[in-house]
Order: C-alpha cells, then sequence, then structure tokens
C-alpha cells in the first residue's frame, strides 16, 4: 500500500533527509545522463518512468522506489502519461 504525502516526507525526515518534494514530469520526457548535487529516495505515486544507472534499466510504477547516491550518473525517461513521484533529498 503506497503511503500519503505525509507519511512519506515525516518517513524521509526522520531517516536524516533535508527536503520532500513532489515531482511531476510531462509525458515522453527524456533526460540523458545526469548527476545531482543530493542523494535521492523517491516513490512513484503514478505514471511510469525508466531509470538508468550504468548499464542497468528499471521500469517504475506507481509503489515502486528508487534510491541515487549523491552524483550518481543516470538517466530518466517518463511514459506516455508522464509520471510523479514524491522525493526525498539529503544535500551534501
Amino acid at each position: 500500500m503506497t503511503p500519503d504525502v505525509n507519511t512519506f516526507k515525516s518517513v524521509a525526515l526522520a531517516e536524516g533527509f533535508d527536503e520532500v518534494l513532489e515531482r511531476v514530469w510531462a509525458p515522453d520526457t527524456v533526460l540523458d545522463t545526469h548527476t545531482h548535487p543530493f542523494a535521492a529516495k523517491a516513490l512513484v505515486v503514478q505514471g511510469e518512468m525508466w531509470l538508468t544507472v550504468g548499464d542497468t534499466t528499471q521500469h517504475l510504477v506507481p509503489g515502486d522506489l528508487f534510491e541515487l547516491e549523491h552524483g550518481e550518473p543516470h538517466s530518466e525517461r517518463y511514459g506516455a502519461e508522464g509520471a510523479t513521484y514524491w522525493v526525498a533529498r539529503l544535500n551534501t
């Protein structure tokens, strides 16, 4: 069962993350390989996406969780309906 955003946020903050945001992506958005200046833990809540880290691609749908380390190179592709996820960030 997917938690509500307030539960996700309170758990993430208790785990030491700095902030929690909702990210909404437009249909068919593609982000080439990039990095972030933060670690991330995210829960997909709507739509679908494909996350590629190294040679591994994950197909993520509502209820799926993913994590990225600070500075970890990755690419993202969003489905025909776009996607929404809640993301906890640990800024470093």
